[in-house]
């Protein structure tokens, strides 16, 4: 494989300024280019995209500049050998400061603060509501990259750390590790519940109304996975019902969240819109890793997170 030109699609306006990241993009000795939903590619060419489009598979490579590449067809990639790379591993600081900060905001209940502000009330909590983290245990599903970067913040604050890992192998700062078949067993006595899986086939609506009847009444979810990785309808079901405490929700099944969607409505829930990893430094990150990847090209190795 040889690059000759890096090709920014617009898409990747969608988390980053394209200007930007082309101008981060340019110090790699390969010419960069801004391109629209017209252009079409060869042989020699690179791709940077937020999302597919199928004349992407006629390059020779192309990059995803999200960790999520569940939209891309894979096998379509594989067939045209097209190499496919994506971003995970970059996400770990943006996400994991942004779960304790969610953690933090629910436990010390700075979200009704801020709800009490905007109507000019000088309201109190109730003495049982505000908590401390330290002492408190979270279940980290998923402990990859976003999961680590939230087991090791969480432990930096005196949490218990328990996780869900497929291979069940021991993780640092984890205490337990539970497969995904002890998923029940896991969140039961967790007072936070952290999404951090890929979706997959096998973690689509993996949690549903059981996992929500195994939670802690004082538990809160907190997805920075994928929206459907989680049964919306089971979710308010079991905020309705009070099973859990409520819930802090970067992604959802739709995107943006319609405005019908009940979850807007509970006092106990953040809505963010899909935010959990900005940083106004992410066209540096993402182009340091494709500039890492053109230097691999160059000198015959293989490409870092290579999926296809």
């Amino acid at each position: 494989m040889h690059i000759e030109r890096i090709a920014v699609d617009e898409s990747v306006g969608r988390t980053m300024p394209p200007g930007l990241f082309a101008e981060a993009l340019s110090g790699h000795g390969v010419p960069v280019e801004r391109v629209g939903d017209d252009e079409e590619f060869g042989p020699g060419d690179a791709v940077a995209t937020f999302g597919h489009r199928d004349a992407f598979v006629d390059a020779d490579w192309v990059h995803c500049v999200r960790a999520g590449y569940d939209e891309f067809p894979v096998a379509d990639y594989e067939a045209a050998g097209t190499a496919l790379t994506n971003s995970t591993g970059v996400h770990g600081t943006t996400v994991g400061e942004t779960v304790v900060a969610y953690m933090l905001t629910l436990a010390r209940r700075l979200h009704a603060y801020r709800d009490a502000q905007r109507d000019r009330e000088w309201n109190l909590p109730r003495y049982t509501e505000p908590f401390t983290l330290d002492g408190e245990r979270v279940c980290v599903v998923g402990l990859g990259t976003l999961g680590r970067g939230v087991v090791n913040r969480a432990a930096a604050l005196g949490m218990e750390v328990v996780g869900v890992r497929r291979s069940g192998d021991s993780v640092e700062n984890v205490s337990t590790v539970f497969t995904p078949d002890r998923l029940h067993e896991a969140v039961a006595d967790a007072r936070f519940v952290v999404l951090a899986m890929p979706l997959t086939e096998e973690t689509e609506g993996m949690v549903a109304a059981p996992a929500f009847e195994a939670m802690r009444g004082d538990a809160y979810l907190v997805n920075v996975a994928r929206g459907p990785v989680v049964d919306e309808d089971d979710l308010v079901a079991a905020l309705d019902a009070g099973d859990i405490a409520g819930a802090a929700l970067d992604v959802f099944a739709e995107e943006p969240l319609p405005a019908e969607s009940p979850l807007w409505d509970f006092d106990e829930v953040l809505v963010t819109p899909h935010v959990s990893a900005a940083t106004g430094n992410y066209h540096e990150d993402i182009a340091a890793l494709v500039g890492e990847n053109v230097e691999k090209i160059a000198a015959g190795d293989p490409l870092t997170n290579r999926v296809a």
